[in-house]
Formats: C-alpha cells, sequence, structure tokens
C-alpha cells in the first residue's frame, strides 16, 4: 500500500491529524495496534482548551461536543481554608470546555468512514524502516499476514510507549524527564460534581482533585505514595480521604457512588528533542509527556496536530519543504511552555516527600499571593485557557 502520510496511533492525535489532512486533500492511512473497542476503553483528561474545540469545529465534527461539552469560564485552588477562584474568561476573554477524551475519540473514529480516513485496527508488530530517507515505510501483521505502508511522511502519534520515538537512531535527539515520587489515585463514578468548577487541593494529607466529565459523572483524584496498592483503597476509603483533603465546602456538596473505573496513574515529565528526524514527526505522547496537573496532555497533543497539519499540507500543496523542516521548533517552543506551567501548578499543589518547613512556606506564601494578585491570577488564566499557536 502507498499513501503520502502514515500515521501510528489512532488515539485523539492520530485520528485528528487524519482529518486534517483528509480534508486538504492529503492522502494517509492510520495504523492502530489495539481493536476500536479497545482504544475507545481507555479513560483520560477531559478539559479542552479552544485550539482542540477550535480544530473539531473546523472539521465540521463539533455538534455533540457543543450539545454535550460544558463550557467553564474558570477553576479553584483550595488550601485546607479556601475556595481561590481563578476567573479565567475574566482575565483572557476565554474559555475551556469538559469533553472527555473518550468522546472525542469517539467522534473521531465515527466519523472516518463517511470520510475516506482509513484507520487499520490490530496492527500488530509495528516497526518503521528507512526514515532517514524520502521513502519510509511501517510494516506490520494484520490477521497473521505481513503488510507494508510506503509513504512520504510518518506521523508517530502512538503515545510514550510506542515504536516510532524509538525508530530514531541513539545519539539523535536528547531525553528530558522528571519522575514524581507519587501517583494519582482517581475514581470515576455516576454522581453529579461537588462544584461546577475543578478544584485543585494542597491539603497537609496531600493533594486533591475535584473534576467532572459531564453534570452527571464526576472524576476525583488524590496523590498517594507509588508504594500504594488499587486493591488497599476501596470506594468508602477513598472518599473519605477525599473529603478531608477537598475541604469542608467541597465535602458538603460531594456524591458518594461507586466506582466505574478505579486506576493509579504515576507522573512524570518528559520531552524528546528533536520532534522530528528525517521523514518521521512525532506529535503527542510520543515526544513529551506532562503531569495532568493543568490539563496540558490531550491539548499539547492537538497543538503538535496543528503544527503538523499545516508542515505536511504546505509540503504536499505547495512544496514548502521549509515548513516540515521548521516543524519541531514550532511543536517545542509550545512544548516546553506547557511543561514549565504543569510543572509549576504540580510543586504548588503537591507535597513532596523531600520538602520540609522552607518548601511548604513557599507553597503558604505563593497561595496568598495568587489570592490577592490579579496580575498572578491572569497569568495563571492565560496559562490555563492555552497558549497562542
Amino acid at each position: 500500500m502507498d499513501t503520502r502520510v502514515a500515521i501510528i496511533g489512532a488515539g485523539p492525535a492520530g485520528l485528528l491529524l487524519g482529518h486534517l489532512l483528509k480534508a486538504e486533500g492529503v492522502d494517509c492511512v492510520v495504523i492502530e495496534r489495539q481493536t476500536p473497542d479497545y482504544v475507545l476503553s481507555r479513560i483520560r483528561a477531559g478539559v479542552l482548551e479552544q485550539i482542540t474545540v477550535g480544530l473539531m469545529e473546523r472539521l465540521g465534527l463539533d455538534a455533540r461536543l457543543k450539545a454535550e461539552g460544558l463550557v467553564e469560564e474558570g477553576f479553584n485552588l483550595a488550601d485546607g481554608e479556601r475556595l481561590i477562584r481563578i476567573d479565567v474568561a475574566k482575565f483572557t476573554g476565554k474559555t475551556v470546555t469538559v469533553y472527555g477524551q473518550t468522546e472525542i475519540t469517539r467522534d473521531l473514529m465515527d466519523a472516518a468512514p463517511a470520510r475516506g480516513l482509513e484507520v487499520i485496527y490490530g496492527a500488530e508488530d509495528v516497526a518503521l524502516h528507512d526514515i532517514d530517507s524520502d521513502a519510509p515505510s511501517v510494516t506490520f501483521r494484520k490477521d497473521g499476514r505481513e503488510a507494508r505502508v510506503t509513504a512520504r511522511f510518518i506521523a508517530g502519534c502512538d503515545g510514550f510507549h510506542g515504536p516510532s520515538r524509538k525508530a530514531i537512531p541513539a545519539g539523535v535527539g536528547r531525553e528530558y524527564e522528571r519522575v514524581y515520587p507519587f501517583g494519582w489515585l482517581g475514581i470515576l463514578a455516576d454522581v453529579p460534581p461537588c462544584n461546577p468548577e475543578l478544584i485543585y487541593a494542597n491539603h497537609e494529607r496531600g493533594f486533591a482533585l475535584a473534576s467532572m466529565r459531564s453534570h452527571t459523572r464526576s472524576r476525583y483524584y488524590i496523590d498517594v505514595p507509588l508504594t500504594e496498592k488499587i486493591e488497599d483503597w476501596s470506594d468508602a476509603r477513598l472518599w473519605d480521604e477525599l473529603a478531608v483533603r477537598l475541604g469542608p465546602e467541597a465535602a458538603a456538596n460531594m456524591t458518594r457512588g461507586p466506582s466505574i473505573e478505579k486506576s493509579i496513574a504515576p507522573l512524570r515529565s518528559y520531552v524528546f528533542e528533536p520532534m522530528r528526524h528525517g521523514s518521521l514527526l512525532l506529535c503527542g505522547d510520543a515526544a513529551h509527556i506532562v503531569p495532568p496537573t493543568g490539563a496540558k496532555g490531550l491539548n499539547l497533543a492537538a497543538s503538535d496536530v496543528h503544527y503538523a497539519a499545516e508542515a505536511l499540507t504546505g509540503c504536499f500543496r505547495r512544496s514548502d519543504n521549509d515548513a516540515v523542516a521548521a516543524y519541531s521548533a514550532r511543536a517545542l517552543a509550545r512544548v516546553w511552555k506547557c511543561e514549565r506551567f504543569s510543572w509549576t501548578l504540580t510543586k504548588l499543589m503537591h507535597r513532596f516527600p523531600d520538602d520540609g518547613p522552607f518548601e511548604r512556606a513557599m507553597q503558604v506564601a505563593e497561595l496568598d499571593y495568587i489570592a490577592s494578585s490579579d496580575a498572578a491570577q491572569a497569568s495563571i488564566a492565560e496559562n490555563y485557557v492555552g497558549l497562542p499557536v
């Protein structure tokens, strides 16, 4: 099979890139190791910046997003005694939309057949070849048969553990990584949210987050040591801990219910440079990971896809090879700013094991400053709603 762009990974980044390229008349195929049901079973974040919403609007795939998404004008930081509301709309004139990553993926997946976007699911043993050439290829096994896709470019949208980044020769790239000494224990339940806007809480017992997927489905988190085991956390124990960490105001409005999904996710900050090597472009988690504090993961992938789609379309439609050459630098400029914000918010709202009285005093001082400063709140709002692309 021959195509112009072979996209590895049918998560939201890969599907979004495929739709954007098809809309511009650029032939492409998406190759995914898992089944559609497995892809949709992965429960992820759900706060969308305007870059992500805007790309769905541009594709005309935003009907359900507009009907079911919750538009939010702000969010809250809690310090154990008060809620500090960050009025995003006031300071930026923009909003964010709560709409699950699974739902974005479903919308993109459902629209693929009608729009001629070919997605190959169940592709095993995916491998990249000749990425230093102008004719790279991807091989895989499908239903026990060997297959090969030859392309002009490959887009690696296959996540942190996928084969794309690993295909770049050793010594070519550079990795930056910070592994955090805790994970997020999350519970998803069909209960109304305790607050109409997200709450990030810094409590003496640890971090907590109250978020939502809809008016009737909520997602809560606490941070726990990496040594914790999910089976040691009953629903009742987790709800009790959330009530303490979120504070009395949120706890009074919290509805408890059985978990639909419960898991512990490790946290890391990670960046791989460059995001392009030869005919391979990396997008999303294949190139970078952010801690979920600040909800940047999916949105950062969407901005990568925006830059990649512009670069590839420019190459094929206008013979603009410089656009592809500039992709990595353009994407990384935004990546590092988002990494900075996620890191800063994570440090502010979590108690790190090695922190002492000085570090805690700095957190208290920073939260006091944020509570009393429009300038500080405006800076947080600008980063939270999404920096320009």
